[in-house]
């Protein structure tokens, strides 16, 4: 059943809110990849909440025309098969979903990295799986900032229990030569 000009204008809707709403967007092309394998990544971004869907590149153009995401750079990238993952939250989650997946697939030629978008900035495909999906996540970075804000307060305990510490010590160790003498 063909579409309907309506129907296609809702999608290219739908797709400019998920470019305006996302911190970060991964453009795949999936030529050569099986139904199964391309079930396993969509249950892999499902997980972790991200978006992923298959766009037809004329709609992806109307869905960036007039965005800053209009550039030559990421026009350029839209040939053949297309897929985008979107994330919302955590800038490199769908980065390290893809960098896993080919890591994981032995036809990881089958899944290519097109280019990212992070921040309304379109970086190439070989840096996405470089820099992007190297970055800690937000998790990550919540744990780095937790242990970074503890530490003050974990050497003040270390220096207010200090001496009553070399005191016991300092008792343990008579307590054993007044053994050793008797």
């Amino acid at each position: 059943m063909p579409a309907t000009r309506e129907s296609k204008q809702q999608e290219v809707e739908a797709l400019r809110e998920r470019f305006e709403r996302a911190t970060a967007a991964v453009l795949v092309g999936f030529n050569g990849l099986n139904v199964k394998r391309a079930s396993d990544l969509r249950n892999e971004f499902r997980k972790i909440g991200v978006d992923y869907k298959v766009a037809k590149n004329t709609l992806i153009k109307l869905a960036i025309a007039g965005s800053p995401l209009e550039t030559e750079e990421l026009t350029s990238q839209l040939v053949g098969e297309t897929a985008i993952a979107w994330s919302y939250e955590d800038p490199s989650a769908a980065a390290k979903v893809i960098k896993a997946f080919r890591k994981d697939d032995v036809n990881a030629a089958a899944l290519t990295v097109k280019c990212g978008v992070l921040e309304n900035q379109v970086m190439e495909g070989s840096r996405v799986e470089t820099e992007l999906a190297s970055m800690p996540g937000k998790d990550e970075v919540r744990a780095m900032l937790l242990a970074q804000l503890m530490a003050p307060m974990q050497q003040l305990v270390r220096q207010l229990s200090a001496p009553a510490q070399n005191l016991a010590y300092a008792l343990d160790a008579r307590q054993r030569q007044l053994e050793e003498n008797q």
